[in-house]
């Protein structure tokens, strides 16, 4: 007779990357700071939100894909993605992001947390993907919102280990930080073309990009530092009131989605 026991599935070390994630991140970098190095009189400037989006999605792809060869994730966990995702496209119409009281990065944080950074990438993008369907927030903004969502499940999958009311205050922190970060990136990415030329605000084609950064500092600061402040205490205040009773659920749905039965042959009879 054969007994059956339950073992944890083979997962990687939570900051490893896989290569399609390092992609992803190499990409989005360079997708947000070509103001840095392109001028946005040239002929590619127009066409740069498409070739963003034709390259979000592969990426996309793939990352799931790498996610689900390498053990990271299995159907369950993808199930789960879904659900998650489902979640996040009802709560980003609820808040609207007046005020920038926006209720769906919390979950982004704790997810990428409880199940890994390539899960927080990935439920990052698609909820601001499937979000923006819903509210009618399609445009050339898209795909950097859907890369800036993703990095920041990302990193929440990246933060070091951590317990207990610990953990809840470096994932406020986290949120703190990251709601900002979303903020600068977004902003950056189209703030060559939102003001026009000629102010002390605006970008400068003869400047060098440490000027033309010093620019974008004091167009954030006057233009969308409210915006991100609110983003930001959101973040933290929802972390703070419901971040335990969460990660709990999620672990707990982690663990179980991780986990599989395993013969174990029984040991040969006594002679």
């Amino acid at each position: 007779m054969s007994s059956t026991t339950v073992q944890p599935l083979q997962t990687a070390h939570p900051a490893r990357l896989s290569i399609s994630l390092i992609v992803a991140l190499v990409v989005g970098t360079v997708a947000f700071c070509w103001p840095l190095f392109l001028n946005p009189s040239s002929g590619l400037s127009p066409i740069l939100a498409p070739l963003v989006f034709a390259l979000v999605l592969p990426m996309l792809l793939a990352v799931v894909l790498t996610e689900l060869s390498s053990g990271r994730m299995d159907v369950k966990t993808l199930a789960m993605l879904g659900v998650l995702a489902a979640v996040g496209t009802v709560l980003r119409p609820l808040s609207a992001g007046t005020a920038g009281f926006e209720l769906v990065f919390f979950l982004l944080i704790l997810a990428g947390r409880a199940y890994g950074a390539g899960f927080g990438f990935a439920l990052g993008a698609i909820t601001l993907f499937t979000s923006s369907l819903i509210v009618s927030g399609v445009g050339p903004w898209l795909p950097y919102q859907m890369l800036a969502a993703g990095f920041v499940g990302l990193f929440a999958g990246m933060l070091p280990k951590a317990d207990g009311r610990v953990e809840v205050w470096l994932l406020a922190g986290y949120g703190m930080v990251s709601a900002f970060a979303y903020g600068w990136f977004m902003d950056f990415s189209f703030w060559p073309f939102a003001i026009g030329e000629g102010t002390q605000l605006s970008f400068d084609p003869a400047a060098t990009p440490w000027q033309n950064l010093h620019h974008f500092v004091l167009f954030n600061l006057a233009t969308s530092m409210g915006w991100n402040l609110g983003r930001a205490v959101t973040n933290a205040l929802l972390i703070l009131m419901l971040g335990t009773p969460l990660l709990r659920l999620l672990r707990r749905s982690a663990r179980a989605v991780k986990l599989r039965p395993t013969a174990i042959p029984a040991p040969p009879p006594a002679e």
